[in-house]
């Protein structure tokens, strides 16, 4: 008969394996064996030859010594049996319609991360064997031990595995935390890495939620959403102070490395950048073009990740762009993104400047990690980061500046960035770059000192460092003004900004 054809049926459509409980004689054995030329793999909890390459099975044909409470799930996963999970099970709705939901204060049961807090969302891949399935851990207190509008420290900690998985992946799904968590009610999330933010409602808590149910949602959505890649899904809740900041430092480490991929990457020699819509459920008109020497503003997502988003979902939230000829080179404006950015933000803008701050800049969403403002008298740029609660050159705190730059606008004078890009050859290139930098929060000025020091060196300036103001050296114009003609600010000496408008 047609052997290969029933093969290949079988392999592909019947998933079906063996489980031998018990001592396996050898009638068992050899019938096991003829089973697997039917692309039917075995696994068994006691010892006998295994036979491990793969050939005919889709992965193994026959594995063995699997403790009987784990051989379920190693046959799910030798078969390559992809879970979809009908019904996520958590006491509340969830669907897209909750996506974009806010949470007040007098709506609110607990406060997680934020500005009054800290916290952090990270992924990262194990082996298969070190990672256990639907398990769901919370270290510290669980929201039954909050009183009403109480506030959290938070750490989401995902662990993944997968045959397909690659490490390039990572950034990918921890940043898809940001629409999973969000679609179900009663949460409001926010951010990404180390400036999430959330609320719980006190109608979810009422309703019986609690934080073990962050880990079931993530754990159905990405076996949903990303079965192709994702075999098991495990989720480590942190609420302990101690156990968040612990962790902090260890994501922070990875985010470095991940960042710092690009090096050799300029978007004069790439012909194809990247979009990301994933905040259009806060900020309908909003859409990050990403290039490899400016990152998502979110920080989060850079050239390499939108990239690897591409390749697990040709229809996801980073869709490719081809830039096309130039039409302003020092703007940082390209045909091809033009053209794309028309339609992907609702018709709402017709331009984008990847480089300008005050020529069609591009738009902010609420996740930003930091946004850019002019000092007109100073005639320099100011970065604030939302860790900074004081006050700013500008007149402005961060709160009242994202209010005015997020939600899709389209602000000249003001743009929301990530902190990596401070330490990019594009940074705000098009008026000059980073020597117009004039005033940062001083832990953000001292945790971007190895990114200034390196862009000092490169534009002949190595004390630039030292001639960043920061609040200890004043929180107005005129001030700042004073300290920048002190140490000599380069922007002092540059081509006026309101000129270049």
């Amino acid at each position: 008969g047609d052997h290969v054809g029933v093969l290949k049926y079988v392999k592909d459509r019947i998933f079906a394996f063996i489980l031998a409980l018990g001592p396996v004689c050898d009638e068992q054995y050899a019938a096991a064996c003829g089973c697997i030329n039917f692309g039917v793999p075995t696994i068994a909890d006691t010892d006998f030859p295994e036979v491990l390459p793969t050939g005919v099975c889709t992965y193994e044909h026959v594995v063995t010594n699997i403790p009987e409470a784990e051989i379920v799930t190693k046959g799910i996963e030798v078969r390559g049996l992809k879970i979809t999970i009908a019904k996520i099970d958590i006491p509340m709705s969830y669907g897209p319609a909750f996506e974009g939901e806010r949470i007040k204060k007098d709506a609110m049961h607990v406060e997680l991360g934020g500005p009054k807090s800290f916290g952090f969302e990270f992924a990262y891949s194990k082996p298969l064997d070190q990672v256990e399935d639907g398990k769901f851990t919370v270290i510290g207190p669980n929201i039954k031990d909050v009183e009403e509008g109480g506030l959290l420290p938070i750490g989401i900690w995902i662990e993944l595995a997968g045959r397909k998985f690659q490490e390039d992946f990572e950034p990918i799904l921890e940043r898809q935390c940001h629409h999973l968590l969000n679609g179900a009610e009663g949460i409001l999330h926010i951010g990404q890495r180390d400036i999430v933010w959330m609320r719980i409602s006190k109608k979810a808590v009422a309703a019986g939620f609690t934080f073990e149910h962050f880990g079931t949602i993530l754990h159905a959505k990405m076996h949903n959403e990303f079965g192709a890649i994702v075999d098991k899904v495990q989720v480590t809740i942190f609420t302990d102070a101690d156990k968040v900041n612990e962790h902090l430092e260890i994501c922070r480490k990875t985010w470095t490395e991940r960042d710092n991929r690009l090096a050799d990457m300029n978007d004069e020699t790439t012909e194809t950048f990247y979009s990301c819509s994933l905040c259009q459920s806060f900020a309908p008109t909003h859409v990050c073009v990403v290039t490899p020497e400016r990152p998502g503003l979110c920080g989060a997502y850079n050239w390499l990740d939108c990239r690897a988003s591409y390749e697990i979902n040709e229809h996801g939230p980073n869709q490719p762009i081809a830039k096309g000829d130039a039409m302003d080179e020092r703007l940082g404006k390209w045909k091809g993104v033009d053209e794309f950015v028309i339609p992907a933000s609702g018709n709402a803008f017709e331009s984008f400047a990847a480089y300008s701050i005050l020529v069609d800049p591009m738009t902010s969403c609420g996740c930003f990690e930091a946004i850019a403002a002019c000092l007109f008298a100073a005639n320099g740029i100011m970065v604030v980061d939302r860790d900074y609660a004081g006050e700013t050159p500008c007149g402005m705190g961060f709160s009242t500046l994202a209010g005015s730059v997020g939600g899709g606008l389209q602000t000249p004078g003001f743009v929301g960035i990530s902190k990596f890009y401070i330490g990019s050859k594009k940074f705000i290139s098009a008026e000059g770059g980073i020597k117009r930098l004039c005033w940062l929060p001083k832990v953000l000025k001292e945790a971007s000192k190895d990114m200034i020091d390196a862009r000092a060196e490169e534009i002949g300036i190595p004390n630039f460092y030292d001639m960043i103001a920061t609040e200890e050296n004043g929180t107005d114009e005129e001030t700042i003004m004073a300290f920048l003609s002190e140490v000599g600010h380069p922007c002092l000496e540059m081509e006026q900004l309101m000129e270049m408008m």
